[in-house]
């Protein structure tokens, strides 16, 4: 039977560029957050004489050949493991495209799970043997890849290969990604809380928003060196915080990226908190790509100010443009000020949905319980 899987999004809760560097690339030092919402990546796939994939989808923008991510992944991975087999694949596209949530990249992932599942990868010489027709071992000559975090070592390869946001939906919940954002590492997940994503019907290159932060690096004289120090500094912050390490101090971080010293703040623990308010985190996590997308784009800062919404009950733990955008999201405690922020956003004709942050065990279990 073909396997539903479900192919959840991403916001960026943090984003810290740094100066583009030699080989064109830029650092990041960014957390990720997986969301319940998600699209649905079905696959088939059966031993085959040559390998033959397939690619269909239910929005007529999405690529159907060698572009797609999704594609990619399945290619590179029967390669990797020395397979050939049949491949069929269908994504519902329930998220937006290019909106900066990942939904291409969780693609790409959920039709990597979706074809373990289909043809045993994860443990070939144990399971699945009845799968070729001729009753010959369709795995024969195949690497051992028995043991969990052998295989897991090769995910990673693979995705990172595929793109840089493509690795951290092989981790799931709360993610630190640094370098381009494919070298992942689990951080200690947030307990859920509501979100409200607007996504307006403005059209962000991230290619042009690379050139436009490019440009404000030179303004600035933000050099290779001090990037770096930028980013390590940022990369620390985040694990600190996560880990519940400042739970009493705020920081706040300048244009430069330079953290300067701790100021004490109010002590806002209690079981009606979120951990995002406990640490601190919201008071100084922030997107760097909104310095120069809002400037190009002034009518996402203003739905982030809808999201926002500072000065009032219902006002969210954080609200900030997810990527490049130009996906906006805010966090909120309760449903109730989560529906507020639908209104406001609902009001000013933008599109918009209510999910909520998914951590990491749930992120797996949910994977695979396709309703």
């Amino acid at each position: 039977m073909p396997r539903q899987v479900r192919s959840h999004a991403k916001v960026n809760l943090g984003l810290g560029i740094g100066a583009p560097r030699a080989d064109g690339f830029h650092s990041l030092a960014t957390v990720y957050q997986t969301l319940e919402v998600h699209d649905v990546v079905t696959v088939s796939a059966r031993p085959a004489a040559e390998t033959r994939i397939r690619l269909t989808s239910n929005d007529r923008r999405v690529p159907t050949d060698g572009r797609n991510t999704a594609w990619k992944m399945v290619e590179m991975a029967l390669g990797d493991l020395g397979l050939v087999a049949s491949v069929e694949i269908h994504i519902e596209k329930r998220l937006p495209i290019q909106g900066g949530l990942g939904a291409g990249s969780a693609n790409a992932v959920a039709a990597l799970v979706g074809l373990e599942s289909e043809l045993g990868i994860v443990n070939p010489r144990s399971q699945n043997r009845d799968l070729h027709p001729t009753n010959k071992d369709p795995f024969a000559g195949t690497p051992d890849l028995g043991h969990p975090e052998l295989w897991l070592s090769k995910r990673l390869e693979m995705a990172a290969k595929v793109g840089s946001d493509v690795p951290l939906f092989l981790i799931g919940g709360t993610v630190l990604g640094l370098d381009r954002g494919q070298e992942v590492y689990p951080l200690p997940d947030i307990e859920p809380v509501w979100c409200v994503v607007a996504s307006p019907a403005v059209g962000v290159s991230t290619p042009q928003a690379f050139r436009d932060w490019d440009a404000l690096c030179a303004a600035e004289g933000l050099t290779p060196e001090a990037s770096t120090d930028k980013l390590n500094k940022l990369s620390r912050a985040y694990a600190s915080a996560f880990a519940g390490g400042i739970p009493l101090e705020r920081q706040q971080a300048g244009s430069s990226g330079v953290l300067p010293e701790h100021a004490q703040g109010e002590d806002l623990a209690g079981p009606q908190e979120s951990a995002l308010v406990r640490t601190g985190i919201t008071s100084w996590i922030q997107n760097d790509f909104e310095r120069v997308v809002f400037r190009q784009h002034p009518s996402l800062a203003e739905i982030r100010r809808l999201l926002a919404a500072p000065g009032i009950p219902e006002a969210a733990l954080h609200a900030s443009l997810s990527g490049s955008g130009s996906a906006l999201f805010g966090l909120y405690l309760t449903r109730k000020d989560a529906e507020a922020a639908c209104e406001r956003v609902q009001r000013a004709g933008v599109q918009f949905f209510l999910t909520r942050s998914l951590p990491r065990e749930q992120y797996w279990r949910e994977m695979l319980e396709v309703s």
